[in-house]
């Protein structure tokens, strides 16, 4: 195997496919980059037996063809250290030395046999395939991925839940306290769901950034491949049944605050430093277009308040809120202008963008109260 490639694009190439590699590898196989070149084409595998990311990018020019498992801590240590330039290549079949030469100099570093290597997984023939919008997905997963659990009881609240429709799509994330719902009018010719666990989605919204080409989704009970220009990433599949997300949205709240997003924020951070550290617990009291916000830990006999204006229909009510959590949803919504709507100060809130025309795409994010401490 011998060959000439560009530092930069393998070191991009390594960097991006090496995400998948994790600190805790069973086998020792997959601290390793699966390098294979064939055709002029040079395709780098990595895996962690769940998440398998595949990357390739075309050499300069080769003399042979071959395969080679290399030491991905020591492959990208080496590269992060080249400016822009060509670097020659050369694995030794026998050895599996991997010796890289530059104009003013060369580096030997030690690889290994790639027979080990798990294979790629692949699909039943009962499987789905459709091809959806490079947008779609980025808006879907960032959008909802920040509300995903880390509960090793409940593994299913661990992903992103997509649920395609031949009406929309719909990505749904929840941790029991918060739940977001996206929902797009992008129609599919099939009605099928699955969840899609949290590494795998962060690594696809890195992947995707790049892209501008529809992606090609096929998936079977089990896994999932999603096929790109010059990556295809293959994740096992988050298995049990999904929670009933719509039965906890509550529907009918009859009392609604339209309220400067960015104001209300700020609002909450600085009333929060006196909230109590252990529950974070933020008091609102909405009446005559005012959200008095109220903080204290009584502990320490600190306390703190803030009023903001904002338009308010229904009565007055007053309901606790856990500010870390009312702060990450308002930063994961994008218009200045919010809406939340609220039954009473037992059933959860209702978060929503309010955008000045009309959106084929709907967000509803959701917060579950605290009781306040009379």
């Amino acid at each position: 195997m011998k060959f000439t490639v560009s530092s930069s694009a393998l070191l991009s190439l390594l960097a991006t496919t090496g995400k998948v590699i994790s600190n805790k590898n069973t086998l020792p196989i997959l601290d390793y980059f699966l390098m294979e070149l064939k055709d002029g084409n040079l395709k780098v595998t990595t895996s962690d037996l769940e998440t398998t990311l595949a990357g390739a990018i075309t050499v300069e020019n080769f003399e042979s063809e071959g395969t080679i498992a290399a030491p991905a801590k020591l492959m990208l240590d080496s590269l992060k250290e080249f400016p822009e330039m060509p670097l020659s290549i050369e694995v030794n079949d026998k050895t599996w030395e991997i010796k890289i030469n530059w104009k003013s100099g060369s580096l030997s570093i030690p690889g290994a046999s790639p027979v080990s290597y798990p294979a790629i997984p692949s699909l039943g023939e009962d499987k789905n395939e459709i091809s959806l919008d490079v947008d779609t997905l980025v808006n879907g997963i960032n959008k909802t991925i920040f509300a995903t659990a880390d509960d090793e009881l409940r593994p299913v609240m661990n992903g992103v839940y997509i649920n395609l429709d031949p009406e929309g799509i719909t990505f749904v994330a929840t941790d029991a306290h918060k739940l977001v719902k996206y929902t797009t009018e992008t129609a599919t010719n099939i009605k099928a769901s699955f969840i899609l666990p949290k590494k795998p989605a962060n690594l696809l919204k890195t992947v995707l950034l790049k892209e501008d080409d529809a992606i090609s989704v096929s998936f079977d009970t089990k896994n999932v491949v999603f096929k790109l220009k010059s990556h295809t990433l293959v994740c096992r599949l988050i298995e049990g049944n999904y929670p009933n997300y719509n039965a906890v949205i509550p529907t009918n709240n009859s009392n609604k605050v339209l309220i400067d997003r960015i104001e209300l924020v700020n609002g909450i951070r600085r009333v929060a430093v006196c909230s109590n550290p252990t529950t974070n617990l933020i008091r609102m009291d909405i009446s005559d277009n005012k959200v008095n916000l109220t903080a204290q830990d009584i502990d320490f006999s600190v306390s703190a308040n803030e009023t903001l204006n904002c338009s308010y229909e229904g009565s007055p009510i007053s309901i606790g809120f856990k500010s870390t959590f009312l702060v990450e949803i308002l930063s994961n919504i994008e218009t200045p202008t919010v809406v939340i709507e609220l039954a009473d100060a037992t059933r959860a809130g209702v978060f929503k963008p309010v955008y000045d025309d009309k959106q084929s795409s709907s967000t509803l994010m959701l917060l579950m109260p605290m009781m306040i401490n009379a």
